[in-house]
């Protein structure tokens, strides 16, 4: 099948990558051309210098941007992608945005016979890398098996979660669990720290048991050592729970934890921490004594 993909960012480049080592044929836009330029030499396929081109034939078009902002930017603006797109077509977004921006772009396919799903994914840089990322779909059921098996390239679980803007009102619970997770496990290795206990040994037991998660498998140990350079960052997840807070304000939801806990990123933030890894919450701990 003849894909695109748009953007190849931390995530978006293993992705296509993904797509073309099926052997869908992959042409790729990235505002950045030297990104594009290394995707095609580790990859194949091929790039093109608007998102378009990019699209032109293309059965099935991916993205994973920053924002609404962009992601309305590259699929309606000057040489977008729908401008490239036939219709039949279906997009795919894989970015963390708004339902809104979601059910908008919908409205807007549908006006030209392209089908949109919204797609965000969870999993971090290393279940892109590993084709292993859990993709959270809202659109038409139609489309989404028609997507389904191509979006499985790269993931571990792709479901269809509902109507448009469904796949990210998941998301954005996903993004409340992770954030009140981060801040529990950061105030229990400060406290395990400050009682006199060897903390990586503590994580080893406790992780055997009922307080057993992801992020204490994946994180405890490199928060035990301080080593925050890499991973998904502060800042990435603040406009993740910007989103969240926004919805919230719709629906009616009350978000206190996570309103706190969004606060606590901010003083990461202002520590210098924006590229910090969210697990690094523990560090204002360990600062503010």
């Amino acid at each position: 099948m003849k894909t695109a993909f748009i953007g190849l960012g931390v995530m978006g480049y293993h992705m296509a990558g993904y797509l073309q080592k099926a052997g869908h044929e992959t042409t790729v836009y990235n505002r950045t051309t030297a990104k594009a330029d290394k995707w095609v030499t580790e990859f194949g396929g091929t790039s093109a210098d608007t998102p378009a081109k990019a699209c032109d034939g293309a059965a099935i078009v991916f993205a994973c941007v920053g924002n609404d902002h962009d992601l309305r930017a590259i699929v309606l603006g000057e040489n977008g992608a729908f401008g490239g797109m036939k219709s039949g077509s279906i997009f795919v977004d894989n970015t963390t945005a708004s339902a809104e921006v979601a059910r908008e772009l919908y409205a807007a396919g549908q006006e030209r016979g392209i089908s949109f799903i919204d797609a965000p994914v969870s999993g971090g840089e290393a279940g892109a890398q590993n084709g292993a990322l859990t993709v959270m779909c809202g659109g038409d059921e139609d489309a989404f098996n028609t997507a389904y098996p191509v979006i499985d390239t790269f993931a571990k679980a792709v479901t269809l979660m509902g109507g448009s803007g469904s796949g990210q009102l998941t998301k954005m619970v996903n993004q409340v669990c992770i954030a009140g997770l981060m801040q529990g496990l950061s105030e229990a290795l400060n406290f395990s720290d400050r009682a006199g206990l060897d903390s990586k040994l503590v994580l080893d037991v406790i992780s055997k048991g009922a307080a057993q998660s992801w992020q204490m498998d994946n994180r405890g140990t490199t928060m035990a050592d301080n080593e925050f350079e890499f991973g998904f960052a502060v800042d990435w997840m603040r406009k993740d729970l910007g989103i969240v807070m926004n919805e919230a304000d719709s629906n009616g939801a009350q978000m206190p934890l996570t309103a706190l806990v969004d606060q606590f990123y901010k003083e990461v933030q202002a520590m210098g921490g924006g590229r910090w890894d969210t697990s690094s919450l523990i560090k204002r701990l360990r600062q503010n004594g």
